[in-house]
């Protein structure tokens, strides 16, 4: 296969191409999919330059504009998802199949965003005093940073770019160094498809571009998705500036198995949230609360479950569960099953490396039973197919372990009470509930985000995009 020398697409021009920084194929590490600069806040200053030069025009241009831009970047998108899914397996390790999933899954989100650039609406109210009239108006920001990771290289990006520019603002997109080939190509289908320079801009490089971003006067918003504890760093930088802040941090996601609940539903649930896409989600089932009853049976079914999946590289047609995506990634995860198993856990199934026909991040998916509520393992995001049981006598316990912690992202249930499924849709702390569903896989026309550490501010996707991306002017009129 061949390898990209990337740069950064700055003012409508791909400029500044090295070979300082590489991004490693994860299910062969001899593969390099691309060579690409390691930014400096010199970059950052001109993309933002060019964002605020781009932006007034940008915005003051017809509705109609913006939407048939954004229509061309979807085509492009949908004409590529063959290729560019074999792109993203390659270099993020997803299968294939989820690769083209996930660039169909962009090219939606621009087609969507194309015609809620038609629906940027006010309100129009009478005044309380006589002969004055009152109207409210969205507006656009101006500058958005964008601060995406590597889990969804094209999608997250879509769903950040596409809102930010169908409501008239400017951005400037820094993504994670495992992925940078992924942003490429979305740079070069929005340039393709003609939308004016400086609009989109994607400055390439490690965390120094992220903070030059954060911290530059002249960029009006930060939307970030990562870690808490950079989030955290984040969101004081930005926010000590006065800039506005969308953060979507993660989460440690609680799936409960009611005892009425169908064995072999749960175990597909859990393994479909736990261990696809190699447990990479923010909305993966990490932790699954059980309880008594059907416990022990769950504990060997999921275990039989993980032990038949077959692990192996991204582009292996065969392959059911791809590499972990990076060797940090990689040594995390198992770091974790140590962690969980010095805690007290016990290694019911998988921990293993898998060996494959090529050097990459191969790993059983694995299943950590007889945890403790306080273990790290249920407290903290590993990222990677590692799901740990905690059993628990009724659904009561179920529930308040299930709103325990410092995440709040996504939250399921797997039972055939609908009083039980309905209680707990109302009273579970998440920001997303899945009622016999896995707790990973949302659409693209509704509200994403979630409560406590997972989110801070408006929520993203759909129609509550516009919350964060415009700003909202009151305008009165009188004779």
């Amino acid at each position: 296969m061949t390898n990209r020398t990337l740069s950064h697409y700055i003012g409508g021009e791909f400029t500044g191409a090295s070979d300082a920084l590489e991004s490693v194929n994860p299910s062969d590490t001899s593969d390099i999919v691309a060579r690409f600069p390691d930014g400096t806040a010199a970059d950052v200053d001109a993309a933002v330059a060019a964002a605020r030069a781009a932006q007034s025009g940008w915005a003051d241009a017809s509705p109609e504009v913006r939407s048939d831009l954004l229509e061309k970047v979807a085509t492009i998108l949908f004409t590529r998802a063959e290729e560019l899914g074999e792109l993203l397996a390659r270099e993020e390790g997803k299968l294939r199949g989820e690769g083209m999933g996930e660039t169909l899954r962009a090219a939606r989100i621009f087609r969507y965003f194309s015609g809620e650039a038609l629906r940027r609406h006010g309100l129009t109210l009478e005044s309380t005093r006589p002969g004055l009239d009152v109207a409210t108006y969205r507006e656009a920001l101006g500058v958005v940073g964008l601060i995406t990771p590597w889990n969804f290289p094209i999608a997250i990006p879509a769903w950040k770019a596409a809102p930010a520019m169908a409501f008239g603002n400017s951005v400037v997109l820094k993504c994670a160094n495992v992925t940078p080939t992924v942003a490429y190509a979305l740079a070069e289908a929005i340039h393709e498809a003609g939308i004016p320079a400086g609009v989109f801009n994607l400055v390439l490089g490690r965390g120094d571009v992220g903070r030059a971003l954060v911290d530059h006067a002249d960029v009006d918003a930060i939307s970030f998705t990562g870690s808490q504890q950079v989030g955290g760093q984040v969101g004081l930088n930005a926010m000590k500036r006065g800039a506005r802040v969308q953060m979507e941090m993660g989460g440690k996601n609680p799936l409960v198995v009611l005892n009425d609940a169908d064995l072999d539903k749960a175990v597909a649930i859990a393994a479909d949230g736990g261990f696809f896409q190699t447990g990479q989600r923010c909305t993966a089932s990490s932790r699954v609360i059980v309880e008594d009853g059907i416990h022990d049976a769950f504990v060997a079914a999921l275990c039989e479950k993980a032990k038949s999946l077959k692990v192996g590289a991204a582009l292996d047609p065969s392959s059911q569960v791809g590499p972990a995506a990076s060797a940090d990634q990689f040594e995390q995860n198992f770091r974790y099953v140590g962690i969980a198993c010095d805690e007290g856990g016990r290694l019911a199934g998988g921990g293993d490396k898998v060996a494959c026909a090529t050097d990459g991040y191969f790993m059983q998916p694995t299943v950590i039973a007889d945890t403790a509520p306080d273990m790290r393992i249920n407290n903290e995001e590993v990222f990677g197919p590692v799901v740990s049981t905690v059993r628990v006598k009724d659904y009561e316990e179920a529930l308040a372990l299930a709103n325990r912690g410092n995440f709040g992202l996504s939250s399921g249930i797997v039972t055939n009470s609908l009083s039980k499924a309905r209680h707990f849709r109302k009273h579970v702390k998440a920001g997303m509930v899945m009622v016999n569903l896995p707790t990973a896989g949302v659409d693209y026309h509704v509200p994403f985000g979630g409560t406590r550490g997972s989110s801070y501010g408006p929520r993203e996707q759909g129609f509550a995009a516009v919350e964060f991306y415009t700003q909202v002017k009151t305008v009165y009129t009188g004779d």
